[in-house]
């Protein structure tokens, strides 16, 4: 949903750049590689120190990678399915050490178990929602539904992420993760449930 609205905006916010970019001579997958490596470097490294709002700009400055290469690669009318293959395996990268690097603040120094757990919950559904839909990809069919893609997951979490590292009570935090966690399970039942459909539809072997 956020995708499909928010698309249109940061289009024309970030095409001056993209532009600038691809005059330097940088390539949409060198913006791939950095943005992850940044947002990696925010989770991992600020996120298990307790820095949970400087991680979070720190992340957010990296984080719109992600739709900067798309911008530059449509500049250059470059249909890639490597470029493709590695946006969205440095996606689950990002998106794992978002949550790892929570998980691992809450169980050492900020000691709140449930947060922790409820950030790994986040990790491990947020990659199945991911799998599902290569998978089903990968068999020639459909599973790009669900009420949890990415973009609301990013968000969901570093907003309320970042509002905790300046004061806002971690049960707020508490309450997005076990929401996210909710929301990425229906979305695993959503498209297994899709595919499910299709499969059936299909005309048996002997037909």
């Amino acid at each position: 949903m956020l995708n499909r609205h928010a698309r249109g905006f940061f289009t024309a916010l970030f095409t001056p750049l993209a532009r600038w970019l691809l005059r330097m001579g940088v390539s949409p997958d060198a913006v791939t590689v950095i943005g992850t490596a940044g947002v990696v470097v925010g989770a991992l490294v600020f996120f298990p120190l307790g820095q949970l709002f400087w991680g979070t700009l720190f992340i957010t400055a990296f984080i719109f990678s992600d739709v900067l290469d798309g911008i530059m690669a449509r500049m250059q009318d470059v249909k890639s399915r490597w470029g493709n293959f590695l946006d969205s395996t440095l996606d689950r990268i990002a998106d794992g050490a978002l949550f790892a690097g929570l998980a691992i603040w809450f169980f050492t120094g900020g000691a709140d178990i449930p947060i922790a757990v409820a950030a790994m919950l986040c990790l491990v559904l947020g990659m199945v929602v991911s799998y599902a839909r290569a998978k089903a990809e990968s068999l020639g069919f459909t599973a790009n539904v669900g009420i949890a893609e990415r973009a609301e997951r990013l968000v969901s979490v570093l907003v309320v992420t970042g509002l905790t590292g300046l004061g806002l009570p971690p049960v707020v935090l508490l309450a997005t993760l076990v929401l996210l966690a909710l929301a990425s399970f229906i979305t695993v039942v959503q498209r297994v449930l899709s595919v499910r459909r299709q499969a059936q539809a299909e005309p048996s072997p002997a037909d």
